[in-house]
């Protein structure tokens, strides 16, 4: 009977019944957790044959995977190139001359280490590695849209995160500051300007739908810090159930509501930014400003005595008076802290609803402070309002800064892995969910997270322990033994090289130059820029200040971050889109670089600098200005060869000079030698990292 009503089912039926019947089977026995998603599981360091390669664990851990594949590692780089790579890597500068001369005739087997140790404790420590996090916190100093104002005091995060680095702020710390820094205890004036964070993202300053426009605000807090911190693309289910990751639209909006009570410090449609510090922080500021006000409202009332004053002697005191009042607004002091973050107005908070496909108009369940539930076996209790604020975002820090939660230490660990070898451990930084790559070394991963976490959250630890391997000392250079699409390349058994970041390029320039202005911290610096570039904006020049040379000669993270107003030289070179955090910048080859490079001002207003560099070290003789040049620029000595071919370029270029623009010789020469400066810093070798 059964096989007769089986027959008379139509076959679309039975396929229905079938799938139907599977859906059942994965509801009642659902899949595993992403790798990512589960507990940090530190590994033993793996047996490898070749133990004496075997520096630190880290190299076990790449070994044991190339000798799976029965590779071996490529040679260790030569005492220069790993030199120049560990300037650059630690500080984003080439190392000097006498730098380099120390560092070869060093015979001790610590000179490697006492040359990392020393640039640990460098101050242009915390501006190279601040560069990379203002990457992932989508760091600008302006709004964008049509108008592009200014963010008020938004400088002052981006010194709060290179005084982090410098000072090995704990990272779990790091993390916390930035989205709770107002109710963490002992909240300060450095604790609260991390805050900024929040509040880096573009604002539309005259929105069509404010409703629409606060949710996106609210979605871009909640996307900076879910790609940031934990390495996932929560905000995907901002309308929806993510449609790959495990996280549900409750997910999106529970972790939503920490954000939720948070309020944006403005005018219409002018931006504030807000005192920050402790009683004690700001009164001194608060004394000197009523001191101050006192005296001026002593002058005005004087000044009002003598109004009607009919004597010469009471006009030329009622003068004088006048004088000392403008001369005191001029003196006005400066105000105390401040900082461009959010506020919160008290302890309750407003409620969170799901919104039906993202609408503000259809709110649906309302829904309390949550975090996903993928990431926890249980949700943590509930978050404790505090005096003046919910303690709704200290609440969610905690979780995200505790080290059992599975993804923050992973994510950080691959973020400095992947600025250290150019590609991370997993090379999706930003998405470490089901659409993210998978990591090539699994077990490493964790054993650094493990690890990372084990040595106090600290960054210069982490770093210390990877550039002393022998995984980072390896060479770039291909031998015979190398095919293309080299698989230690993958494996990192291999150096991969790569083109210097935009700004390290640009700090390189003013370095071998003589130009860089070692200043810092402060207001963001204004390089002088094409006229064409200003007229590109809607309203052109606004916003770009100006600065005078020195100034201008400051390193790249401290110029202005305009949205609408990028720096010829820097964008050319795939600066970050600042309108979302950038995980991994793009590296383009096109002409335009060339063009810039070649023709642009201010390549060749460096080069002129460079050549007169020259002359002033190196004397008048063109070989040894060829010799220095090569030290000061590449970090080797050059060949002979390579000073025979430019000592005949200098001398044919300075001929042609004379012949076409009649002058006299050594203005020739110095023109010569600007020229081969140029060529120098246009060089693969210059801007390339071996």
């Amino acid at each position: 009977m059964y096989r007769r009503r089986a027959a008379a089912v139509p076959s679309y039926l039975w396929a229905v019944v079938v799938l139907c019947a599977a859906g059942a089977a994965v509801r009642a026995d659902p899949p595993a957790k992403p790798w990512a998603f589960r507990p940090v599981q530190p590994p033993p360091i793996p047996a490898v044959k070749d133990a004496a390669w075997v520096r630190t664990p880290i190299d076990a851990f790449i070994l044991a995977k190339l000798e799976a594949e029965n590779l071996k590692p490529a040679p260790a780089a030569d005492k220069s190139t790993l030199l120049r790579r560990v300037y650059f890597d630690l500080i984003g500068l080439p190392p000097t001359p006498d730098e380099r001369k120390a560092f070869l005739e060093d015979p001790s087997p610590r000179a490697f280490e006492k040359v990392v140790d020393g640039l640990l404790a460098r101050p242009e420590y915390g501006e190279r590695w601040a560069r990379h996090w203002l990457d992932v916190a989508r760091y600008a100093e302006s709004n964008g849209y049509e108008r592009d104002a200014a963010k008020p005091s938004a400088w002052r995060y981006r010194d709060y995160v290179i005084d982090a680095f410098n000072t090995d702020k704990p990272y779990d710390r790091f993390v916390m500051e930035q989205l709770a820094g107002d109710e963490m205890p002992g909240s300060n004036a450095e604790t609260q300007t991390a805050l900024t964070f929040l509040r880096l993202g573009t604002w539309d300053d005259e929105p069509a739908d404010p409703a629409v426009d606060r949710c996106d605000q609210l979605d871009d807090m909640l996307g900076a810090t879910a790609s940031a911190f934990l390495g996932v693309t929560l905000r995907c289910a901002r309308c929806h159930d993510h449609k790959f990751d495990p996280f549900t639209q409750k997910d999106y909006y529970g972790m939503l509501a920490a954000f939720q009570p948070l309020k944006r410090p403005q005018v219409g449609r002018t931006e504030l930014d807000l005192p920050v510090g402790t009683p004690e922080e700001t009164r001194p500021f608060q004394q000197t400003q009523e001191r101050w006000q006192a005296d001026a409202d002593d002058l005005e009332k004087r000044i009002d005595a003598l109004k009607d004053a009919d004597n010469d002697e009471d006009r030329r005191l009622r003068d004088q008076l006048d004088q000392d009042l403008t001369a005191l607004k001029a003196a006005r002091p400066k105000d105390g802290p401040r900082a461009y973050i959010f506020f919160e107005d008290g302890p309750t908070a407003p409620a969170t609803h799901i919104l039906h496909r993202g609408d503000p108009k259809r709110p649906g369940a309302e829904v309390g402070p949550s975090v996903p539930a993928v990431l926890t076996t249980a949700q943590p209790a509930p978050p404790t309002p505090l005096e003046k604020t919910t303690g709704r975002r200290l609440w969610l820090a905690k979780w995200i800064a505790s080290p059992d939660n599975p993804l923050t230490a992973r994510v950080m660990v691959n973020r400095v892995w992947q600025y250290h070898f150019g590609r991370g451990v997993v090379g999706t930084p930003n998405d470490f969910g089901v659409m993210g790559d998978e990591p090539t070394h699994p077990e490493l991963l964790d054993w650094l997270a493990d690890r990372f976490v084990k040595d106090g959250w600290s960054l210069k630890k982490l770093h210390r322990l990877i550039v002393l391997s022998n995984t980072y000392q390896t060479s770039a250079a291909l031998d015979g033994g190398d095919v293309k699409g080299d698989k230690r390349l993958a494996l990192f058994g291999r150096w991969r090289g790569r083109r210097l970041e935009a700004e390290a390029v640009r700090d390189a320039v003013l370095a071998v130059s003589g130009q860089l202005n070692p200043e810092r911290g402060g207001p963001g610096v204004y390089p002088p820029l094409p006229r064409a570039v200003l007229e590109g904006q809607s309203r052109p020049g606004d916003g770009w200040g100006q600065s005078d040379a020195r100034q201008a000669s400051r390193r790249s993270i401290y110029v202005f971050c305009k949205r609408s107003l990028p720096v010829p030289e820097l964008q050319l070179l795939d600066a970050p889109d600042t309108t979302s955090s950038c995980e991994k910048r793009p590296v383009s080859t096109t002409a335009p670089q060339a063009l810039t490079f070649l023709n642009g001002a201010f390549l060749n207003e460096q080069a002129g600098f460079f050549a007169d560099r020259l002359r002033k070290e190196a004397g008048g003789d063109a070989a040894a200005q060829v010799r220095r040049a090569y030290e000061l620029a590449l970090g080797r000595t050059a060949r002979a060869d390579e000073v025979e071919k430019v000592v005949a370029f200098l001398d044919r270029q300075k001929r042609q000079i004379q012949m076409d623009a009649a002058v006299a010789n050594e203005e020739a020469s110095s023109r010569a030698l600007a020229s081969f400066c140029l060529v120098l810093l246009n060089t693969n070798e210059f801007a390339w990292w071996d």
